[in-house]
């Protein structure tokens, strides 16, 4: 069975399955039964020599030796044209072969859950007995009523098991392992393979990253020779930026389970929440030089809201990877190194779910065969060790299927009983003038299943006015009490000090939305309704501006976050804007007087040269859903006029930002995310090593994220000030803001790591204490809050301007220390005394970043420099300090001191 978005024609199926057929039945005709054989230009395993390469020359090579195969089933070699492991599997080639195999089975449905970024098919093979797949859809509802109800289902019910495979994409050993997992699971005859599918439902995922796969197979395929080389030093083992390991904006996909930025992402959890599975596997690579690790990870650093059964039947599996590791003479270790402590990875995030999250980690041959402290590592061994513990997850679950059906139950009703003992009640969070950002908090925790209500009337809690309409109440007493506990956690006591990813998710802090907890009696007497998604009927039609008109003057507000995008388009059309300096007030086309704040956008009406430009304007606000207000008089009842010299001309701007070799990938490509998606607006990212052969003149603004910017040469940098000095702005972020430190651009100075380290005492340490006196120096993910000058340009649209000073919750992702120089006006934002909102930060550490400078901003020559001590796009989540990467590239110019 197939399943497409479109129906295929009889015709398309009849061609490819009868290709498909001929070509398997040749191939099995070749290999009836599988037997090891050797030829000249492969070696397969021998038990006798365990330091043979392993070359397959067959797709059978990699399966069980005890199986006859269904031969109308095609193999991927009679797809692909060559045996798995010999080249990288292109996706469209990945995605041929799935679709051969459901063509050709009736074990087999596919479907398309969605499309990347680059319009790549995300697909999901769904794989049982033919009689399962008839009543699928009643298993599926079956299974998620007894998870509700926190009932064992009968002996009878499948297991769940979804196969996530290769979610970076230059970890590609799982997806090529996705083909012969595909086949046998179709092909395969006999007992073991019955027992299989009559007990278990498994979804198949081949290509957690289409984009990141086909980019790394590519290359991967165009460095391999005939004759392939495993010098670590090849070029096929060095690849460049950006890497295939993220998507089509360079994130990684494995840390956006839980927040949701991407399409990949929203994809599955859809279907993992459609689900509910009882088991989900997470494939990946790591260094050449390491073997292979399978979960449980380090015991101190699972999240506490992890059942312990959980970490019991991740040991239960665990012991069959190991036999079936050991019988393949091969190394792995488990219990160190990776932990399950965030949620938003691919192996964590099921934890929170009452599912069993398993991470594979393969040392990895990055490209065909590479040198190793172990000898060669093959390609093809990367995918065999992959085939392996895929199977050995089949066996374990099938062994003790009861328990993972009772685990499911079990922790609903642990989940009832924790919930129970909880003294919060529920979150209250405060919505902002921003519908963009509200609706955005209410998509995804609904994605996430859990239930979201809007207030019906105010209520005051901890000196937060909670507004009806205008605040969401999120109760505890919900299935999903142990994510959303995570997502409103500030906790900042753990028991392990080292984390392998962040430590603190909080969605609030994220949005900068102000919140607080409720007891469970107060939770009691809130009137809320259940609310899917957030709604300004003011912005609800698509010609919500068709009857403003003005003579005088359009205007639109900073606040909203489709603001950047409008100026831009308002710009890029050849319409003349100004920016208000101050705060004013003007009479309004209703007759009403209105106040708006600084950073405010004014379209003159005397100022346009196109007879069209109301509609054009109006045509453009209508797509971003910004609302326009027309004034009637150019005379202001307060503050400035719009005329005033106060009001600001606004430029287009053409940013650079510099990526390549020694810069983020993932931070060049939040910024690069950030203005492509969220503001439209078209930027040019360029390798710092073409710097010396661009003309910089071009540009008005030159963005440098977090990276090493050693490789730019003392006439780059003069080059660079002095483009400056002419009126070019300069930003930078965590390193790139240190960059521009280092080299006099920017007024402030960086700690140094000797200072940093004289902080932490090193009486008593012994010499295993190593990683945990480390990690005290680290700031692995924290939410930190910064006081903040709300009259800078740089805060308009992010904080409220009413009051002079406001608390900005910010993310730091390291230790980095900026101290502006001691003069006035130029720190726009500091760390406030006690800084840390939530998740870990070794005292030490907060008493060296409060206080210090979060960011600064101030003029050089006619341009202007602006630095941020963190990420202020971390993830595309944080969507509370997104807006300040937007204000420095449009307020830069106001930027201005006397």
């Amino acid at each position: 069975m197939f399943l497409l978005p479109s129906q295929k024609t009889c015709q398309a199926l009849f061609l490819l399955c009868t290709l498909s057929l001929a070509a398997s039945t040749a191939a099995h005709a070749q290999h009836a039964q599988h037997t090891a054989q050797s030829s000249d230009a492969s070696i397969n395993f021998d038990p006798a020599n365990p330091q043979a390469v392993f070359m397959a020359h067959s797709d059978l090579d990699y399966l069980p030796t005890n199986v006859t195969f269904d031969p109308a089933i095609p193999t991927p070699e009679s797809v692909l044209g060559y045996p798995v492991g010999t080249w990288h599997v292109r996706h469209d080639q990945l995605l041929a072969y799935m679709e051969a195999v459901a063509a050709a089975s009736d074990r087999v449905t596919l479907e398309t859950t969605g499309l990347t970024h680059e319009q790549r098919r995300l697909v999901l093979l769904t794989v049982s007995t033919p009689e399962n797949q008839r009543n699928i859809a009643q298993i599926k509802a079956d299974h998620q009523a007894t998870i509700t109800a926190g009932k064992v289902p009968k002996k009878s019910a499948p297991l769940v098991m979804y196969m996530g495979y290769s979610v970076h994409g230059n970890e590609p050993s799982g997806s090529n392992a996705a083909l012969l997992i595909a086949y046998y699971l179709a092909a395969a005859q006999g007992p073991q393979v019955d027992e299989l599918l009559e007990n278990a439902v498994i979804l198949l995922d081949p290509s957690l990253n289409p984009d990141g796969l086909a980019r790394f197979a590519q290359w991967a395929n165009m460095h391999k020779g005939k004759h392939p080389s495993a010098n670590s030093l090849h070029r096929e083992h060095k690849e460049r930026f950006p890497s295939g390991r993220t998507n089509h904006y360079w994130f990684d996909l494995n840390r956006d389970w839980l927040l949701l930025t991407h399409p990949e992402s929203r994809a599955r959890v859809a279907q993992f929440q459609a689900w509910r599975p009882h088991i989900l596997t997470d494939f990946h690579e790591m260094y050449t030089d390491q073997t292979y690790f399978f979960q449980p990870g380090v015991p101190s650093r699972k999240n506490p809201l992890t059942a312990d059964q959980n970490v019991d039947l991740t040991n239960i599996l665990g012991e069959y990877h190991a036999q079936a590791l050991d019988d393949e003479a091969q190394l792995y270790f488990t219990q160190e190194r990776f932990d399950d402590f965030y949620y938003g990875k691919g192996s964590t995030y099921p934890d929170a779910h009452g599912a069993v999250g398993i991470l594979f980690e393969q040392a990895s041959s990055r490209g065909h065969l590479q040198d190793s402290i172990n000898g060669q590592l093959s390609f093809a061994q990367t995918i065999k060790n992959q085939v392996t513990t895929s199977f050995s997850t089949f066996k374990g679950a099938l062994v003790h299927k009861s328990s993972f059906l009772q685990h499911h139950a079990q922790f609903t009703r642990e989940t009832q009983a924790l919930q129970q003992q909880d003294e919060v009640g529920g979150y209250l969070i405060a919505l902002s003038h921003d519908a963009k950002r509200n609706q955005a908090i209410v998509a995804n925790l609904n994605a996430h299943n859990i239930t979201t209500t809007l207030l019906n009337s105010d209520i005051k809690v901890n000196n937060i006015e909670f507004t009806a309409g205008n605040a969401l109440f999120v109760t505890t007493a919900q299935p999903q009490y142990r994510l959303l506990s995570s997502l409103f956690s500030t906790r900042q006591s753990f028991p392990d000090n080292t984390f392998y990813d962040v430590s603190n998710w909080n969605i609030a802090l994220a949005y900068n939305l102000a919140f607080t907890s409720l007891t469970k009696r107060e939770a009691r007497k809130v009137d809320a309704t259940l609310v899917t998604q957030i709604s300004d009927d003011q912005k609800s039609s698509a010609s919500m501006n068709h009857a403003v008109a003005s003579k005088v003057a359009y205007v639109f507000t900073w606040e909203d976050s489709s603001a950047p995008a409008l100026l831009y388009r308002v710009l890029a059309n050849d319409l003349q804007a100004r920016i208000a300096g101050k705060p004013f007030s003007a009479k309004t086309q209703s007759g009403e007087v209105e106040q708006f704040a600084a950073g405010t956008i004014i379209i003159p009406a005397g100022l346009q040269r196109s007879a069209q430009w109301q509609e054009k304007l109006r045509t453009m606000a209508d797509h971003l859903t910004v609302q326009l207000v027309g004034l009637t008089s150019g005379l202001t009842p307060q503050g400035i006029d719009l005329g005033s010299p106060s009001m600001q001309v606004a430029t287009l701007p053409n940013v650079m930002i510099v990526g390549g070799v020694g810069t983020s990938e993932t931070e060049v490509g939040e910024i690069w995310h950030y203005f492509d998606t969220r503001l439209m607006m078209p930027v040019a990212v360029v390798d710092q090593d073409r710097i010396s052969s661009s003309n910089i003149a071009d540009f008005t603004h030159i963005i440098f994220a977090s990276g090493s910017y050693r490789s730019l040469s003392d006439s780059d940098i003069n080059a660079l000030k002095s483009w400056v000095r002419d009126g070019g702005v300069a930003i930078g972020t965590k390193r790139g803001a240190a960059f521009l430190a280092q080299q006099g651009l920017l007024e402030a100075s960086v700690l140094d790591s000797d200072a940093i380290d004289n902080e932490f005492s090193n009486d008593g340490l012994h010499f295993a204490d190593q990683d945990a006196h480390h990690a005290q120096k680290l700031v692995a993910g924290a939410t930190y809050q910064a006081l903040v000058d709300t009259t800078h340009p740089l805060m308009y649209g992010v904080v409220d301007q009413a009051k002079p000073n406001a608390l900005l919750p910010m993310f730091k992702t390291n230790n980095m220390v900026l101290k502006a120089v001691d003069k006035p006006f130029i720190s726009v934002a500091k760390y406030s005394i006690e800084p840390l909102l939530g998740g870990y930060s070794a005292q030490a550490m907060q008493d060296l970043i409060a206080q210090s400078s979060a960011i600064v901003a101030h003029p050089y020559g006619r341009g202007q420099v602006i630095g941020f001590a963190d990420n202020v796009n971390f993830r595309g989540y944080w969507r509370g300090t997104e807006k300040l990467m937007a204000n420095a590239v449009f307020m830069a110019k106001l930027i201005t001191i006397r």
